[in-house]
């Protein structure tokens, strides 16, 4: 199935440039992004060991295993569109952060934890 609002690149580790995004989470986001109608910004995708933990990330990270992505929230009116196309997609991992500027949404679809939670920070 093609993409319609990514391109795989946008995906890929900002320190090494690997790539190993699962396909079928993008294809999610991306039937995500098209109920939202609203852009999603993505901040990171995959990461490799050391950008995961150049960025804090723990060891299980779904980030290491392709299946999550941070995605920019320059607002609550875009967050709110966006938690609700995910939700609506079938996600069921989500995490909102408020950073001020930094503020984003991580969503994954990592089998090996708890689903139908949702996490502020």
């Amino acid at each position: 199935m093609a993409l319609k609002y990514f391109k795989r690149e946008e995906f890929a580790c900002p320190h090494c440039g690997e790539n190993h995004i699962e396909q079928g989470f993008v294809q999610r986001l991306d039937k995500a992004r098209a109920a939202a109608g609203v852009p999603f910004v993505i901040n990171s995708g995959y990461r490799c060991k050391i950008h995961n933990a150049d960025v804090g990330g723990v060891e299980s990270s779904a980030h290491r295993v392709g299946l999550a992505a941070d995605i920019k929230t320059p607002n609550s009116v875009v967050r709110f569109k966006i938690l609700k196309a995910l939700l609506d997609e079938g996600f069921t991992r989500i995490g909102v952060y408020s950073e001020g500027a930094g503020d984003f949404i991580h969503v994954d679809a990592d089998p090996r934890k708890p689903a139908e939670v949702c996490w502020a920070k």
